[in-house]
Formats: structure tokens, sequence, C-alpha cells
């Protein structure tokens, strides 16, 4: 097995068509965050300015037979991530011969990550179950022969949650009315001014997730660069910020499902756009984050969000969210989601998506 750096344009394209050749015969993936890898790999990004890049192909008899990127972020210092992977099945010692060139290039490092895909913003993990059906907008497609060649690894999971979205808004209509929000007020984002709104995005993830595994600080342009490929589907509803006497303590990321605006290798461009806003096919929501900063974790700012959220997400005419993902060992979130979600529906909640990245000793 050779590792083969990319470096010229014949090299990249390479790169990004090797992607359709393992995913040619599994129709439920979806290529919508393409224009993600394509940042991060080539740029221009603020991502670049802290951070390694660097992508290779595995080529094996010379033959090109999996792809992958080195990434070291100087805020995530202890790792070298192998983001982006893609491979063919039954390939040999495909962990040792990445392991080894690692090694060498980032002698510092002591451990690896597989699955983080440069940040948490960008994606991550490596699909463990329903390979049957498409993903939800954000969250990986991955074949389900990927977690042979990591299984003697450390696996760190991650869940989602799916839920009926009628119970979730009968339950929370049923206690707006004894609820008391003692000034905080919820207000959507201004997308005629989204890098000031970027701005308290980034701030309160920044002070809402440290501690979170594989968190890294973000920067304000990064998230910016984040929103900007997605702003044509965008609404102003689908960012929602809690304030507390104009002052912003939390915020509530939601959005349609835009993976059932396509199929395939489909990239998201102006006519699903218009088939969104026109006829709206989607009958899913990703709940996609939820946060208060530490001092307000026992306020009402959460109920407050979601409330100001379910009428908004109703008109929509969606009939199911979907909500993570979560690492299973972050006992916090996963105890508050199921809270939620078991309060509403009545029934006892059990994962519905799973993922893992997994990690070894450098």
């Amino acid at each position: 097995m050779n590792i083969k750096p990319v470096t010229t344009k014949r090299d990249i394209k390479k790169f990004y068509d090797f992607s359709s050749k393992v995913y040619k015969e599994l129709p439920n993936h979806r290529s919508t965050e393409d224009d993600i890898t394509r940042l991060i790999v080539q740029g221009p990004s603020v991502f670049h300015t802290h951070a390694s890049v660097r992508p290779f192909l595995l080529q094996h008899n010379d033959r090109i037979v999996g792809r992958f990127v080195l990434v070291h972020d100087r805020k995530l210092p202890n790792f070298v991530q192998v983001s982006f992977f893609e491979a063919y099945s039954g390939l040999p010692d495909i962990v040792e011969t990445i392991r080894a060139h690692s090694k060498i290039l980032f002698p510092a490092c002591r451990r690896m990550v597989w699955g983080l895909n440069g940040h948490l913003n960008y994606g991550a993990g490596f699909l463990l179950n329903k390979f049957d059906e498409p993903p939800i907008f954000g969250l990986p497609y991955t074949p389900a022969y990927y977690v042979n060649y990591f299984k003697e690894l450390d696996m760190k999971e991650m869940v989602s949650f799916r839920f009926p979205l009628q119970a979730f808004i009968d339950y929370h209509k049923s206690i707006s009315t004894r609820a008391r929000f003692d000034g905080i007020t919820v207000r959507k984002m201004n997308k005629k001014n989204l890098l000031h709104e970027t701005k308290i995005y980034t701030y309160l993830n920044n002070a809402c997730f440290p501690g979170h595994p594989y968190w890294a600080d973000r920067d304000i342009q990064e998230d910016f660069e984040l929103f900007s490929p997605f702003r044509f589907l965008l609404k102003e509803e689908n960012l929602l910020f809690a304030e507390m006497n104009g002052e912003p303590i939390g915020f509530f990321l939601w959005y349609p499902d835009f993976n059932q605006l396509v199929k395939g290798d489909e990239s998201l461009g102006v006519r699903h756009a218009l088939r969104y806003h026109l006829v709206n096919p989607i009958d899913t929501f990703r709940f996609t984050e939820i946060a208060v900063l530490p001092r307000y974790n026992i306020s009402p700012a959460v109920q407050a969000m979601i409330l100001k959220a379910t009428p908004l997400i109703q008109k929509t005419g969606v009939k199911y969210g979907e909500g993570g993902f979560i690492f299973e060992e972050n006992k916090r979130s996963m105890a508050m989601t199921r809270r939620f979600l078991e309060r509403a529906t009545g029934k006892k909640m059990q994962p519905y998506r799973r993922y893992a990245v997994f990690e070894n000793d450098l």
C-alpha cells in the first residue's frame, strides 16, 4: 500500500472523483457535504491559518483504492485527525499504513482520531446502522464495511434521536401557559446582517461547549464560511437567539432535512432551493444544536427557544424531528435530550442512528 500526496490539479480531481466510485452502488448516500470537503481540503479557509491540512491518495498495485486527509489543528494539538476518509473494502493494513505515515509527519502528537473532519461543525463520524435509508442533512453516511477497518481501535459512539413532531408540539403548548421567562426573550436571526449574527453564534458556541469531546474554539470567519454556501436555503427562523435584557445567552439551530431535495451525488443548487421554497417535499427537520451559557443552565431559556420554534417548525409541514449527533459520553446532553423527548412523547426514547469516531495511539 502506497500513500501519494495530493499535489496537482489532476491529483485533486482524483481525490474528489474517488468518492463517487465508492458510493455508486449505494443509492442512499448523499453528496450535500461536498462543499464542506472542498472548503477544508482546498480552501481558502480561515481554518488553514491554524491547521495543517494534507490530502492523500491510497494506492495498491498502481490503483487508487482510497483517500484521506491528515489534519493537525493547533487548537486541538494532541490529535492527528484522519478526515474525509473513503476506501474500498478489504484493503490490507490500512490503519497501520496511515498511522506510520502520520507518525513521520506529526512526531509530537500522541493520538489519532479517525472520522473527525477538521472540526465538529464540519462533520464527524462513521455510520453504524440505518444503511438502508438516506442520512439526514449534516449527518454522515458511510459504507457498513468502514468500521471493520477500525474494530481494534477505541470507539466513541454518537447517536441521534428521532421523534414525532406533533407530540413534541402538543407537549410544549401544554406547558406554555404556566411558563415564566423572567426577562428572557427569543428572536430570529437577521439574515441581512449575517456576519453580525454569525459573531453571536460563534461567541455562544465557544462559551457553551468548552470540555465537549473534540471541541476547539471557533473563529467568526470560519462559521461565516460554513453558513455561506447554504444561505439561500436557510431562513431567519432556522437560527434563534435567547436574550436576557438584550444580551445573548443561548441559541437554537434547526433546519429542514435538505437531503430530501436531492438524489445520489447531486449537489444542492438553485433548482433545489426553488423546489424547497415553492413545493417543500421535506417531512423531517434536524434539531441541530441548542445551548445556553453555563450560568443559565437552570433558567427556562431552552424552553423559551423551543416554544418560539415549535409554531415556526410546524408551519413547514414536517412530521418528524431528529436531534443529534450527541456523544454517548456526554451524559448531561444525553439525559437532557431523553428527558425532553420522553416527556413530550410519553415513550422511552432509544437512539435512532448510531455513529462512531475512533482513536488510537500514534
